[in-house]
């Protein structure tokens, strides 16, 4: 993976290319991650299906005969010589065109963490070829010279897969490519990074079995458990809103379930079907240290210190959007148990202390004190409740007012560097990790600093995040990086981050660089495009399909298609016309 990376960048070589028409296109076969509302899957257009479905986990792996080269992709479709993969929208299946089964495997367990079953025969019905599993089925349907694939918790569901026609299932697919173009006007870079983004945020979007909205995942790779998370949902929905803000009123609910009553919140809401529900209940009830991580059995990583602030943020953007003030009032009892929690953790400046422990987006970071993440946030979810609570609880809008103002008159001296940006993080004991990182910018985001101080800082950014401006990094151009220089004690990191330069120790993730180019454009400054967009053309060099979780030169990639990395196609959307006119950035 390193070789490749490297290489890559060092003959500008891309395995993808970007079209005009925002589709992408490769003389080799790459990885197409797939998710539709029900079915999702990963797919070698040269001949391998590994398929899954929400709430149920892994199901089966699908071997056909494959096309030849070249390959377009766009969006849960892939096209090629003599063929192609098209996937319905309002069933659980899929058509292979011009292809022949050479074999159908069921899976043997949902999950790495379930206990193994007996893998049942296939069974034959016809033209059909039939897998069992005991959380799932898989039925494959030979049509002439095409094979439809359906999925579902049963027999029922997936046979209701097979009622489309090839015909009806490929006009759905294309209505979907369709649907995810929303930057037809741009280059071919701005517009296939656009088309996948909305892609990865619409296909976030999850329905059970029988059609209810089921929460927005993460991403492909967290079907197993089944969960939304508060955080990912946040930056997840930011493309949505503009699409399809109704759906913030379900996800709202789901998170509401979530919540204790002191106003604690999990990482995520775990949201399975019934099969692995139970399996899930019995690995957590078994095994101590995951017990302890997971509290309560809807948990997914109990007692999250940014969760519950992204709760209000998100009942925030429902109402600034919609205008809709009815899930605030019904849940306000909830708001007003997230700030007094935080109140409880408030220093007598009025900036919550957060505990030493590794529980808000930056996981595998033992951060404590002031946080400059999670103020950004504290401030944000302050102004959601002064500006839309007053007529449902005057006394708790105002009280939050006065908050927020004392909040932001401490900001500076709790946290302000001498280098004019600041810090990750201040320890009760008085250490600091000075390094400068992306996440600091949720207090750019909800306007916690004056505009010269956010101006002053996102000028730093330019000069020490952006790769192509940090000449002490090793690597050359390749993206930006959410922190550096790397954290100072090894003692603060664990797992993946306990590497310079990987996971939360410099990686680029594209929802923050997102974050960081919208920053630039809402306030006219140039230098936008290169946030907005390189993740992108990393992505494009190495030959990876799709809005990718994070990425290093030295340690590859996480998971494709993950919902808040649709944040660039958000900003992008949100600034169109700028981004349109192009940056007045001559380059690096």
């Amino acid at each position: 993976m390193i070789d490749a990376i490297s290489e890559a960048r060092r003959d500008g070589a891309l395995r993808l290319t970007a079209r005009t028409d925002g589709q992408v296109t490769s003389s080799e076969a790459v990885q197409l991650p797939i998710m539709a509302p029900r079915l999702q899957a990963d797919l070698a257009p040269d001949g391998y299906l590994k398929l899954a479905l929400w709430g149920s986990g892994t199901l089966a792996t699908l071997r056909f005969t494959g096309w030849a080269g070249p390959y377009v992709y766009a969006p849960n479709r892939v096209m090629a010589v003599g063929g192609g993969a098209c996937v319905a929208q309002s069933v659980p299946a899929m058509v292979l065109r011009n292809a022949r089964l050479r074999s159908l495997v069921p899976a043997t367990r949902s999950a790495w963490w379930s206990d193994p079953a007996p893998r049942k025969p296939i069974g034959h019905a016809g033209d059909r070829r039939i897998a069992e599993t005991g959380w799932g089925v898989v039925i494959v349907e030979t049509r002439g010279d095409d094979l439809v694939v359906a999925v579902g918790v049963d027999a029922a569901e997936a046979e209701s897969g097979l009622l489309l026609s090839s015909e009806a299932i490929v006009a759905e697919a294309d209505a979907y490519v369709a649907r995810c173009d929303r930057l037809p006007e741009g280059d071919p870079e701005l517009r296939s990074m656009v088309s996948q983004g909305i892609h990865a945020a619409l296909s976030s979007i999850r329905r059970n079995e029988r059609g209810a909205f089921a929460g927005l995942a993460a991403g492909q790779a967290y079907s197993a458990p089944a969960r939304t998370y508060y955080r990912d949902g946040y930056w997840t929905h930011q493309a949505l809103l503009a699409i399809c803000p109704d759906v913030l009123r379900d996800q709202i609910d789901i998170l509401a379930s979530g919540l204790q009553p002191d106003g604690e919140a999990p990482s995520g809401v775990i949201l399975t079907g019934p099969a692995q529900s139970v399996a899930w209940e019995r690995v957590r009830a078994s095994h101590s240290i995951i017990k302890e991580e997971h509290l309560r059995p809807g948990d997914w990583w109990s007692d999250h210190f940014d969760s519950p602030l992204f709760f209000v943020l998100t009942v925030g953007d429902y109402v600034r959007t919609t205008g809709d003030t009815e899930p605030l009032a019904r849940h306000l009892s909830r708001i007003r148990a997230i700030y007094r929690r935080y109140l409880g953790f408030a220093a007598a400046d009025g900036l919550p202390l957060k505990p030493r422990h590794d529980r808000d987006w930056a996981d595998n970071v033992y951060r404590g004190g002031y946080v400059a993440y999670d103020l950004g946030l504290w401030i944000g979810a302050l102004d959601v409740i002064a500006r839309y609570c007053p007529a449902f609880d005057a006394e708790l809008a105002a009280a939050a007012a006065r908050s927020a103002a004392s909040a932001r008159a401490s900001l500076e001296k709790a946290l302000l560097q001498a280098s004019g940006w600041f810090a990750d993080y201040r320890e009760k004991d008085g250490f600091v990790e000075d390094h400068l990182t992306l996440d600091s910018l949720t207090l750019l985001r909800f306007d916690a600093v004056s505009e010269a101080r956010a101006v002053e800082v996102l000028d730093h950014v330019a000069r020490r995040l952006e790769s192509r401006s940090n000449h002490e990094q090793p690597y050359g151009d390749w993206g930006v990086m959410c922190a550096f220089p790397p954290f100072k004690r090894r003692s603060d990191t664990r797992a993946k981050t306990a590497f310079a330069y990987r996971y939360h120790n410099g990686s680029d993730w594209p929802y923050l660089s997102g974050l960081y180019a919208g920053e630039r454009l809402r306030r006219g400054l140039a230098g936008w495009r290169y946030p907005l967009t390189r993740w992108w053309r990393t992505c494009l060099e190495n030959g990876w399909m799709g809005a990718v979780e994070y990425f290093s030169p030295p340690f590859g990639r996480g998971s494709l298609l993950q919902g808040w990395s649709s944040m660039p196609a958000a900003v992008a959307l949100a600034h169109r016309a700028r981004v349109l006119a192009g940056d007045e950035e001559a380059g690096p």
